[in-house]
């Protein structure tokens, strides 16, 4: 126990045990479930970086470490894993008990890999902002982009959406005025009609824009930092509140689902396969078109955790249903959902986290744009870890977790946090 917290600094992962049982009797005794957590992009100190590739099990993939059992006289290893015999390649020859590869070293059980590929694309961050708030609570939602954009590396794609009653898409690759593409917030949209209506694969049969089918979304709609933060902070700075009236016994039409749909469409025709975020930056209840929670009439009230229990919500399930679908979406693309919903009101989160689940996104809750949670919760999203090397993102893009098991253990059940 003394060693409790020096091992958990040493490799970012906590177990919620101290002593693992011998046998299944032991095992059915313990009252708390065996569990791990594991702390993704932990800085660690002293970490080493190794410049090579993984040796990794011919039998189970798994990575040689220093709990394998090493022949140095064969030149084999047995993974601790699946057991089985692996022999060394040919640039392990000259390895020794005295000469021992660093991945063997008992003190380094987490090691980084400095592989040898091509630079990975630079990620995106799409920002789908609601307009159906008030003025106080809009300035407070420019004030935070504005501070973002001087956060994200200058060569990380950028686009905005802004939703209300409609859906606007903002071309910021377009320089001589502020340009958006306008969708209906009660109208059905698949990622196949926004690639469609805003033009963003090629058509060899159409020759009206070619210069619009060559740039695509990159270059459009999604454009790097550096090119780009003017015009998107004049878009920020012209900003206002949705313009469709709204009468006093009713909701404001808020098209979330749709916005979504929209933005995940858009990404899909730019960027599917490559790191990309959606940030979703909302005031209240989507009360419009395809994942509407509730009606914007007043009169009928916002469903309750009696009303969930008893399945007689409305909305709820069909919502869901669209929400999934989605996720689903989001998940085939490789980008993640991103929710920071800020109002005293229900916002449906029960219905659109799904999406934030699936893609391993972050979900916080706040009473206003103004509050500590959100503009601290906010500006950590854009985090940066400063190594000797390099300064990265203290945010994964596109990553892929893998665990691995010995034969007579099995992973019950995953939760990403």
């Amino acid at each position: 126990m003394a060693d409790f917290a020096e091992l958990e600094a040493q490799d970012g992962i906590r177990f919620s045990w101290n002593i693992w049982p011998s046998n299944k009797i032991e095992a059915t005794k313990c009252v708390v479930p065996f569990g791990a957590f594991y702390q993704l992009l932990k800085p660690l100190e002293n970490m080493p970086v190794l410049p090579y590739e993984p040796l990794r099990c011919k039998g189970c993939m798994a990575v040689l470490n220093p709990f394998s059992r090493v022949d140095f006289h064969g030149k084999m290893w047995v993974c601790p894993f699946c057991y089985t015999r692996n022999h060394f390649p040919q640039h392990y020859a000259g390895i020794s008990e005295q000469n021992q590869p660093a991945e063997l070293f008992p003190q380094y059980t987490t090691v980084e890999y400095k592989l040898n590929r091509p630079p990975a694309p630079p990620p995106a961050f799409l920002l789908v902002v609601d307009t159906c708030i008030i003025e106080e609570e809009l300035s407070a939602i420019k004030a935070s982009l504005t501070q973002a954009l001087s956060l994200v590396p200058e060569n990380a794609l950028v686009g905005l959406i802004t939703f209300g009653t409609h859906v606007q898409v903002h071309e910021l690759g377009f320089a001589e005025c502020s340009k958006s593409w306008i969708f209906r917030g009660n109208k059905d949209v698949t990622p196949l009609k926004v690639i469609e209506h805003l033009a963003l694969r090629k058509n060899p049969q159409a020759q009206q824009h070619p210069q619009q089918q060559q740039r695509g979304g990159v270059g459009r709609f999604l454009l790097p930092v550096a090119d780009c933060e003017f015009q998107l902070t004049a878009v920020l700075d012209e900003l206002q509140k949705d313009a469709f009236p709204v009468q006093p016994d009713e909701r404001p039409g808020r098209c979330t689902g749709t916005a979504l749909a929209v933005a995940a469409g858009l990404l899909s025709g730019s960027c599917a396969g490559q790191g990309g975020r959606i940030i979703l930056l909302t005031g209240g209840p989507c009360t419009e078109g395809a994942g509407a929670v509730v009606g914007k009439s007043n009169e009928e009230a916002m469903r309750s955790h009696k009303d969930l229990e008893k399945d007689s919500a409305p909305h709820f399930r069909k919502a869901c249903k669209y929400y999934e679908s989605v996720a689903a979406q989001l998940v085939s693309q490789n980008h993640t959902l991103d929710v920071f919903a800020c109002a005293l009101d229900q916002c449906g989160l029960a219905e659109m986290k799904v999406c934030v689940e699936r893609t391993s996104g972050h979900m916080i809750l706040a009473e206003s744009f103004n509050h500590e949670v959100f503009k601290k919760s906010f500006q950590r999203l854009f985090t940066f870890t400063d190594t000797e090397s390099s300064r990265a993102m203290g945010t994964a893009f596109n990553g892929l977790f893998e665990v691995y098991t010995s034969r007579d253990v099995k992973v019950g059940i995953h939760v990403r946090a």
